[in-house]
């Protein structure tokens, strides 16, 4: 078995500056450290229990969104997530929406159009309330 010590998500966006700007400016993630200087410099934020690393470029965007990686970022409150993020001017793909299997769901993408789910998980949601435990 492999004892995993760490992990993150990585992107190589093909305009590095934007989706800093992005990720730290319009969605608010907060830096966990840097390396590198200049434009090309990796930045690496904290993504509640893991990271995201941005760090070398692409000379194209990812690939298509149905085959793409995506994004599950959950938050306290969608609602005022999709209220901040509009108010920022970050496109929303789909206003908070409750699925069938019970959490409320926001999609908006990045700048390189990496799909990017914000997730609230309502108090009687299995992941919160397990009944007769």
């Amino acid at each position: 078995m492999v004892h995993v010590l760490g992990s993150r998500v990585l992107l190589r966006p093909t305009d590095p500056e934007r989706s800093r700007a992005f990720y730290g400016e319009q969605l608010g993630l907060a830096v966990y450290r840097e390396f590198g200087t200049g434009p090309e410099r990796g930045t690496v934020y904290f993504l509640g229990g893991g990271f995201l690393e941005l760090s070398g470029r692409s000379d194209s965007p990812a690939a298509p969104a149905a085959t793409a990686a995506r994004l599950w970022l959950q938050v306290a409150d969608v609602a005022a997530a999709h209220e901040e993020l509009r108010d920022k001017g970050v496109e929303i793909v789909r206003p908070p929406v409750r699925e069938p299997w019970g959490l409320i769901e926001m999609w908006t993408a990045d700048p390189d159009g990496t799909p990017i789910v914000l997730v609230e998980t309502p108090a009687d949601h299995p992941l919160r309330y397990r009944p007769g435990i």
